[in-house]
């Protein structure tokens, strides 16, 4: 097989559970430029060697991708694919030898190319080289999502295999969009590989283009979509996701329970920072409005107040965060001066409302590991809230939870776009065929 030209061709990777979706999508992508056609290996899992016989179907001119993701019986999965329709098919770069070598010499014998992921090896390059050795005719670079939501780029370890690799193929895939394709070109890609990126954009059709165009000028185009946030980045990562996003990428948990906005229903509420925390007494509110001068701007302030029904915060410490850049106070326990809390404009969350306040009496820890509305907070953990409630995000795990929640919200996306032309969300997700089955 000979590529059509120097420009890498567009492969789009369809990591979809959903046969008639990921064709859909593939359809979108393929009139946006994308060339090559991945069924990934969730959608092999799903619809099994039927995926591949169906895109061959849809897509009879073009270069059809079996992500097979093979560790034994190499030979036998490459017949499988070939035979099914697939002119490349993908084994795993960390399989044994013996599979490899077994592999590539089936798919001479079926006329289609064998390539080999690197994901999961110790040393990428030296086993690149191997590989080379062994006679695969691809290496792919990937990235696995696993690895996007920790920030790993692939264009580096593209640059370094491609310099050592000079027979086969390079590709690149892990979250290229058109910003970071030509880069991934640049750095000696000779098949760019985009996957998430496609399936879950409401225009496929555009996104590949502009992928496209990109290889074509050589100049990224800039996006704001499909993009991975560092460490540095947490505070705009935050802002784009909703709790509700936040709750599924972590698997459900997180969710402090129990608390209230004192907020003006008018006004969007939505708020992350890194916390402040202070346990204090029963309506005891001298740590908590010290713990205001240990705030700096962006900061969350957390109080355990034991659920307390007498108030420990009011709207002069409200005020007072208000000066110091401190985005929205939490209370397990209760909060009065509703009315001035509204209009300093600052969100407040606490489990009661009440008139009457406590004493100053100074008992309680600033910035200590505390227990607050049925959760476990640190300093430094990310509380995020808006009108669905709050969460709270481990700081040590805070990027990655943040990219996962974003790739929730994408998919979301993908489904209202789906919904929006007509059907529903079970027809859309086929529900009935993913119910638990008795």
């Amino acid at each position: 097989m000979q590529f059509k030209s120097e420009l890498p061709p567009l492969q789009v990777a369809l990591d979809l559970v959903d046969l008639p979706r990921a064709i859909e999508i593939a359809k979108e992508a393929v009139l946006g430029g994308a060339t090559w056609v991945e069924a990934g290996t969730p959608l092999i899992k799903s619809e099994g060697m039927n995926a591949i016989r169906e895109l061959r179907k849809n897509f009879p001119t073009l270069t059809i991708v079996a992500d097979m993701k093979t560790m034994d019986a190499g030979s036998t999965e490459v017949e499988m694919a070939a035979k099914a329709g697939a002119n490349v098919i993908l084994i795993l770069g960390v399989g044994p030898d013996s599979m490899i070598i077994d592999a590539v010499k089936a798919g001479k014998k079926y006329g289609v190319l064998v390539g080999t992921d690197l994901i999961a090896t110790e040393d990428p390059v030296k086993r690149a080289v191997e590989l080379e050795e062994m006679g695969v005719d691809i290496i792919n670079i990937h990235v696995g999502l696993d690895q996007q939501v920790l920030n790993v780029d692939p264009v580096e370890l593209v640059k370094r295999v491609s310099e050592n690799c000079k027979k086969a193929k390079i590709a690149a895939a892990g979250g290229l969009n058109s910003e970071t394709a030509v880069k991934a070109y640049e750095a000696g890609a000779d098949i760019i590989i985009a996957g998430g990126t496609l399936y879950k954009s409401a225009d496929p059709e555009q996104t590949a283009r502009d992928i496209v165009k990109s290889l074509e000028t050589g100049k990224p185009i800039k996006t704001d979509k499909f993009k991975k946030f560092n460490e540095s980045e947490l505070a705009n990562a935050f802002d784009v996701v909703s709790t509700s996003n936040i709750s599924d990428a972590m698997h459900r948990t997180g969710e402090m329970k129990g608390l209230k906005p004192v907020w003006n229903s008018e006004k969007p509420l939505k708020f992350a920072g890194p916390a402040v925390t202070v346990r204090t007494y029963s309506g005891d509110w001298s740590k908590p409005v010290s713990a205001i001068d240990n705030c700096e701007k962006g900061n969350v302030l957390v109080i355990d107040n034991c659920s307390s029904e007498i108030a420990c915060w009011g709207g002069l410490a409200t005020l007072s965060c208000k000066t110091k850049g401190v985005v929205a106070i939490v209370i397990d326990g209760a909060v009065r001066d509703v009315e001035e809390i509204l209009k300093i404009g600052i969100p407040v969350y606490a489990r009661s409302i009440t008139p009457t306040a406590g004493e100053p009496k100074g008992f309680g820890e600033i910035n200590a590991v505390i227990e607050c509305a049925g959760r476990t907070v640190e300093p430094g953990d990310w509380i995020v809230g808006d009108e669905n409630g709050i969460i709270v995000v481990p700081k040590n795990e805070a990027m990655e939870i943040a990219n996962r929640a974003i790739d929730v919200k994408e998919r979301e996306d993908r489904v209202k776009e789906e919904i929006t032309r007509g059907t529903t969300l079970a027809k859309t997700i086929r529900l009935k065929d993913w119910e638990l089955k008795k």
